[in-house]
């Protein structure tokens, strides 16, 4: 067997979803990545009783599309795999590049970037590598990405960027070590400057938590 593997480039189109409208009287503009499961559109509930004429929420979709049980019929998304991830990490980090620009974000608003479980990884790669200037990084429930230094993130303290990291203490997904071995992470990423916030409760996003923030 003589197997080859190949790659074609071409164009394409994703969708995105937005919540509220972006007006004078918008002060917070959030980018919002979700978790493996969700569509963006389902995502942006947890964010519907915050004041809609004070926030504009922009939430990007995962690429890879697949149906969540064998009845076929809910269907999620997911970020990355171990498979091919460095091709599908650059594919990604255009798409988001794409809608930033689309989106056209005043720079006197308050941009904030959220990132829930998988959607952690994906929030962090980009404001890292593009140097996004955000008001405040919210990553809840998820992994840094371990190729990520201190100097890849330097320039948020620089700005004044504030940075929290929320871990729910009944999470099935982060053992005790796991919670210990971020804890460090995140002191020796950020030098101290994140506020880290463990709240009561499972893999779930924390409304109260996302309220507070505004």
């Amino acid at each position: 067997m003589n197997l080859n593997q190949k790659r074609a480039s071409y164009t394409t189109d994703h969708p995105y979803t937005t919540l509220n409208r972006l007006t004078a009287h918008t002060q917070n503009i959030w980018m919002v990545f979700h978790g493996m499961g969700y569509l963006s559109r389902y995502f942006l509930r947890y964010f519907e009783t915050l004041p809609p004429a004070e926030n504009y929420f922009i939430a990007p979709q995962a690429p890879s599309k697949y149906y969540l049980n064998d009845t076929f019929r809910h269907v999620g998304a997911s970020w990355l795999t171990k498979e091919d991830t460095q091709i599908e990490i650059s594919n990604i980090l255009s798409y988001i590049d794409t809608v930033y620009r689309m989106e056209n974000i005043p720079k006197e608003k308050n941009l904030i970037v959220m990132g829930y479980s998988q959607g952690v990884s994906i929030a962090m790669r980009w404001v890292a590598s593009r140097k996004i200037p955000c008001h405040h990084l919210v990553l809840h429930s998820g992994g840094i990405p371990k190729e990520l230094d201190p100097e890849d993130v330097s320039f948020l303290l620089e700005q004044g960027t504030r940075i929290s990291v929320w871990v729910g203490n009944k999470d099935a997904y982060i053992t005790k070590e796991r919670l210990e071995s971020e804890q460090e992470r995140v002191q020796h990423l950020f030098k101290g400057a994140a506020k880290l916030t463990i709240f009561e409760g499972e893999h779930k996003v924390n409304i109260d938590l996302i309220k507070s923030l505004v």
